[in-house]
This record gives C-alpha cells, structure tokens and sequence, in this order.
C-alpha cells in the first residue's frame, strides 16, 4: 500500500509514523518562563545528536497554530534541562503531559521534586537519575504545514548529572539500575526487554 501525505490526513500520518518509528527514547523537558514559571511536559520526538561537543534535539508540536509553553520558554531563556524518564517515574512523567494554565505548575502537579541546575535556570527533577542541562543553539520550525507544524529545538548539554546507582566504571551506565522507558503509539509505553550485541565489522 502506498501512502502520500500530501493526500493523507495528519492524523493518519501521526499514527503511521509514531507506530513504525519506535521505541523511541523520551525527553523530559524542564524549562521556566521569563517570570520565573517553571514547566516540565515529556516530548517522544527527542535523541542525542553528537558527542563532540554533546548535543540533543527535541521536537514540539504546535497544534492549531498555538505555541507549547515549552517552546515558548526555550525560546525565551534559550534553555532547557532533559530529565531522563525511568519505569518508577512513568506515571508521573506522563502526569505532566497535562495541558495546565501557562501559570501551572507540573512538579507540583505531578509531586515531583523541583531542584536547581548548576549551570541554567530551568530546574531539575530531583527523582531522575539522568539529567543533562542544556543551552539553545538552533531551532527550526518545519514549513508547509496543515495544521501548525512542530519546532526542532537543538540544544548544546553544558552540564550532565548522573546519579550513582546507574553509573559503572568507564563512565557506563548500567542498564539493570537505570531502567529507562521508551515512548510507542498511542497509550503505549516500552521496557528495555531482552539485549543482544552484534559487535561491528
């Protein structure tokens, strides 16, 4: 069957794509307004990009033409912290995918511990065993849109927190204590499950 989107409904796209690209690993955003409002939403459109020098990337939807706070914030104060989600905190991670007032406070909504970052003004989960700080360097809002399109946002980690319960010698992190989750369709959420190694030619 073939399919071409520019004949296909957004939301037929939506449920293809998020269905086929999968797991896919979860950026836990914190970020604050310029009046100091603090936010934390969870974006499944998120990866690291490079190692020299570290850098992620995260993507946010904008339903409807209308900015997320997330955005908003980011392009504002030019950062933002990644919060690593585990299976202990996936119910509190997917609490704050909630739609709150621009005033609204998701740590505090979903019980979560709000804590100072070193190096940028957004706060850190507490709870979260990884946590990358973070300063904007690029963003690019996609083109030719139906229905508002999604912003890339690249940002350049300045400071990594890594707790030592999921930390090995070498600087590995080690998967049995660390036990990420990963973003499917729909409702649908991931385990790592069984590993295998394929070592490279």
């Amino acid at each position: 069957m073939e399919i071409d989107p520019l004949e296909t409904s957004q939301k037929n796209i939506y449920k293809i794509l998020t269905g086929a690209v999968i797991p896919r690993p979860i950026g836990w955003i914190s970020s604050i307004s310029e009046d100091g409002v603090p936010n934390l939403a969870p974006f499944s459109f998120f990866n690291a990009v490079g190692e020299d020098p570290p850098h992620v990337m995260f993507s946010t939807v904008r339903t409807g033409d209308k900015n997320k706070d997330t955005l908003n914030n980011v392009l504002a104060t030019k950062q933002f912290v990644v919060n690593m989600a585990t299976e202990e905190l996936v119910e509190a991670m997917n609490a704050t995918s909630i739609e709150l007032p621009p005033n609204g406070n998701e740590f505090e909504y979903a019980g979560l511990t709000p804590i100072p970052s070193i190096k940028v003004k957004p706060f850190r989960v507490k709870e979260s065993p990884i946590t990358f700080e973070c300063e904007l360097v690029h963003h690019y809002s996609l083109e030719d849109h139906k229905n508002g399109g999604a912003t890339i946002m690249i940002g350049r980690i300045i400071m990594f927190h890594v707790d030592e319960s999921v930390l090995l010698d070498d600087y590995k992190i080690n998967m049995d204590t660390y036990r990420p989750v990963a973003r499917l369709a729909g409702s649908n959420y991931a385990k790592l499950g069984e590993i295998f190694s394929i070592k490279r030619p």
